[in-house]
């Protein structure tokens, strides 16, 4: 159960995502039944200004020693990589008394400079995951996702994904009544479907070789076309091993895997920008069938082609769906 929450700030603070956990734990809810939070917002020191990300300052009305004892304690957005060694012993020591630790966004690199990604599992915004993993390797990031839950540390994914995390937290620790009442509040839902990578960019992979160019541009041309290892690589005037053997040292993919993927990303297209129908697209694609597109898509994407095309798609698009 959580009783009290302290939030932590300090310089390079992102409003947004601070909002969001003000949101949902800072406001008094009480008249609708929900429980009321001790909410604390601390700062490097109290009644100082700490430097947002939007030319304002934000004034904390508590120090980093009221992280201490809190049942939760959120950290939102915070830019650059340094941070002051007072505030990562005081996240430590929270975390090591039985807080529950909350990230959202770029927060993660806060929790990590504090040692609490070690051999955890966590997530944050897709541009800045693999920095995450490069700069804290023992720690186990899912790009993949809106958010992470590895019991007593809660990571999320960029801006609207850590409203997803605080509710998934508000339901775990108070229950779905409780969530549902502050989702109707904030007008959003209380439970998104899908991950991450329905936001990722996904740029068409190009080969390393001007030789090999050619070959991945003809297939990007034909995709609505059967294709198989063998003719691939007749038409590259190649043995299938070798063909096989320097497709994956170009894509990192083998060539039906990097096909596959392509298909996925011009149907995204698709449904983004054009009013086909789906067993079109599924057509035009190179699925055939429109099972076998829902099937790679959700596979590859995370969602359905309707939802994708509802969330993502031009109004008269949507109105397809």
């Amino acid at each position: 159960m959580i009783n009290s929450v302290s939030a932590l700030v300090l310089d390079g603070l992102a409003p947004f995502e601070f909002g969001v956990i003000c949101e949902v734990f800072g406001i008094d809810r009480s008249a609708d039944n929900v429980p009321n939070f001790d909410f604390k917002v601390c700062g490097p020191q109290a009644g100082v200004p700490v430097r947002t990300t939007v030319g304002a300052s934000l004034t904390p009305d508590y120090d980093f020693s009221s992280l201490l004892g809190a049942d939760l304690v959120a950290v939102p957005a915070i830019s650059g990589v340094e941070y002051p060694q007072e505030a990562l012993d005081a996240l430590r020591t929270a975390a090591d008394t039985g807080s529950i630790i909350l990230t959202v966004c770029s927060g993660a690199f806060v929790a990590g400079a504090a040692g609490l990604l070690d051999g955890r599992a966590c997530t944050t915004h897709w541009m800045h995951a693999e920095e995450l993993a490069r700069l804290y390797p023992t720690a186990k990031v899912d790009r993949n996702v809106l958010f992470v839950d590895d019991g007593n540390l809660i990571t999320s994914a960029g801006t609207a994904a850590g409203i997803d995390a605080c509710l998934h937290l508000v339901r775990r620790e108070i229950g779905s009544a409780a969530t549902n009442t502050i989702a109707r509040r904030m007008v959003v839902p209380p439970q998104r479907d899908g991950g991450q990578r329905q936001y990722i960019e996904q740029p068409i992979p190009v080969g390393h070789s001007e030789g090999f160019a050619p070959q991945l541009d003809w297939i990007m041309q034909n995709l609505q076309h059967p294709h198989t290892v063998a003719s691939l690589a007749a038409r590259a005037h190649m043995s299938a091993r070798t063909f096989a053997r320097r497709f994956v040292e170009e894509t990192g993919r083998t060539p039906m895997q990097w096909v596959t993927d392509q298909r996925v990303l011009y149907a995204r297209r698709m449904l983004e920008e054009t009013t086909l129908d789906i067993d079109r697209i599924a057509d035009k694609a190179g699925f055939g069938t429109a099972t076998l597109l829902r099937h790679h898509f959700r596979r590859i994407i995370g969602i359905t082609p309707s939802d994708y095309r509802r969330r993502f798609a031009c109004e008269d698009c949507a109105a397809t769906a």
